[in-house]
């Protein structure tokens, strides 16, 4: 009889465990900071007063805030915050020619897999990326440079290391889909005159579960 009994114990354990804090009703609030690396190659202005430009923009690092909500055991739909993020726009061979700050709010359905201390997840969603503050600077300094809010889409990967009874130390990457149009004095720039900044978003945040 005693195998039986501790064999009940062990599940009752386990399911008192807070690794059953990712069914369905439960919250996670995460508070981490994360880096925006857009892609090496941003694409080409053509148009402008110095002729064609290719594009270089920077990254930058930044505290982020998430929140999610379990639909069902296992799956969640998770928003992502940040404070603005901003950074240096290059021309190649020229070098700085402004800065721009951005809010990218994301929304993503996420499964996570597994009950265990490492618990690794996989989403996918929508990405809203609000661009201000743009200045410019160095030889196209008192134009007025402007970037169109952008749609797309978000991938989001990751694990989190099970720490505590309700804590968790998460680790995770997202590839979020942005592209701008870019005005120079308010008008068009030739085709194609599109930034793309797609950026990769890694970083590390503690991630608490009530």
């Amino acid at each position: 009889m005693a195998l039986p009994r501790l064999t009940l114990a062990a599940a009752l354990a386990l399911a008192a465990s807070p690794a059953f804090a990712q069914s369905a009703g439960h919250w996670t609030l995460g508070v981490g900071v994360h880096t925006v690396a857009p892609k090496s190659n941003n694409g080409t202005l053509v148009g402008t007063p110095l002729g064609n430009l290719k594009m270089d923009v920077g990254n930058n690092t930044r505290p982020t805030i998430t929140a999610e909500y379990f639909l069902k055991d296992n799956l969640g739909v998770e928003v992502l915050a940040a404070l603005p993020f901003q950074h240096d726009i290059d021309v190649v061979g020229v070098g700085k020619v402004g800065s721009t700050k951005h809010l990218p709010p994301t929304v993503s359905l996420q499964y996570h897999f597994g009950q265990g201390k490492l618990r690794p997840f996989i989403g996918a969603g929508v990405n809203y990326t609000r661009f201000f503050g743009t200045r410019t600077t160095g030889p196209i300094a008192g134009t007025r440079l402007s970037l169109s809010d952008s749609w797309g889409l978000a991938g989001h990967v990751g694990v989190d290391v099970r720490v505590g009874e309700k804590g968790a130390i998460r680790i995770d990457y997202r590839k979020l889909d942005i592209d701008t149009k870019v005005k120079l004095n308010g008008a068009n720039l030739g085709a194609p005159n599109t930034v793309h900044i797609d950026p990769s978003v890694y970083g590390v945040a503690y991630v608490f579960s009530f």
